[in-house]
């Protein structure tokens, strides 16, 4: 009762899963993906089993095809059971059961493979090919993709439940770029929500400049402001930061003494002078 797409960038190696269904709390259930091992999406009567252990086996170095077989042998309900699984490489291997409800089925494509059911036409395709064609980060491809298939009928019960997971190339198990999710109307304040998300995550790498750029909030834009004048040993231009954030809330000076112990607090203590 769902469309997704599993998906892999080429030029950073991320790896994601975008997800939309009519059906509550569909975020916490399809998507999977680990850094450096894989991204799945397990949907129609979703059995979070493969995605858990199906992760697993990836990691052990089952390619998807194999990773697919060992689970759906002892699964009895396996022909009600859609499935999408993508390794590291961007190979992948789908399923989706006889007993899947129309419209269903599944496509796959150089780096991704996208698949539905319950849909109001074979909007697979329009995933696959607004994924290719969007030149963006890749969760915004997969933002595109799922926009796509909404255009093209989507779920025909209406929307619902609605995720976006992305995960680096090597990392932590449990480290996650994005991991976005909505329960109602959910397609226009997802993407909202992954904007927002690559705003924040450009300003702790690029800086306030490009948080601003990106509509962060102005609280949190403030604050790499202090941020960036304290590691670049610029006292004066960080104290009017931080009086800017006190204008705010006088708490934001406590919030900067407890920064200043931190590793990532080099420069600080000048700033905030004798009483930090």
């Amino acid at each position: 009762m769902t469309y997704s797409i599993v998906a892999r960038d080429a030029e950073t190696g991320e790896l994601g899963v975008g997800v939309q269904s009519q059906s509550f709390n569909t975020g916490a259930a399809v998507p999977w993906a680990r850094p450096g091992v894989g991204a799945i999406a397990t949907q129609s009567f979703t059995d979070r089993r493969y995605g858990y252990r199906g992760l697993e086996l990836l990691a052990e170095g089952r390619s998807p095809q194999e990773t697919l077989d060992e689970l759906l042998e002892p699964d009895d309900d396996r022909d009600f059971r859609q499935v999408g699984i993508l390794d590291a490489t961007g190979a992948s291997a789908q399923w989706t059961g006889a007993h899947c409800v129309p419209a269903c089925g599944h496509v796959a494509g150089d780096g991704w493979a996208a698949q539905g059911n319950m849909l109001a036409a074979d909007a697979w395709h329009a995933m696959g090919a607004a994924f290719e064609a969007t030149p963006a980060p890749l969760a915004l491809r997969l933002m595109a993709a799922l926009e796509a298939a909404e255009a093209a009928g989507g779920d025909w019960r209406g929307t619902g439940g609605a995720a976006i997971v992305v995960v680096a190339a090597e990392g932590d198990p449990w480290h996650r770029i994005v991991d976005i999710r909505v329960e109602d109307q959910s397609l226009p304040e997802l993407r909202r929500l992954v904007e927002l998300s690559l705003g924040y995550r450009a300003g702790n790498h690029e800086g306030a400049d490009a948080a601003e750029q990106h509509g962060v909030p102005a609280s949190y834009v403030k604050f790499l402001r202090l941020l960036d004048a304290a590691k670049a040993g610029h006292v004066e231009a960080g104290r009017h930061a931080l009086a800017e954030l006190e204008a705010d809330h006088p708490r934001w000076r406590d919030f900067a003494r407890s920064f200043a112990q931190h590793p990532e607090g080099k420069g600080m203590a000048d700033i905030l002078g004798d009483d930090g």
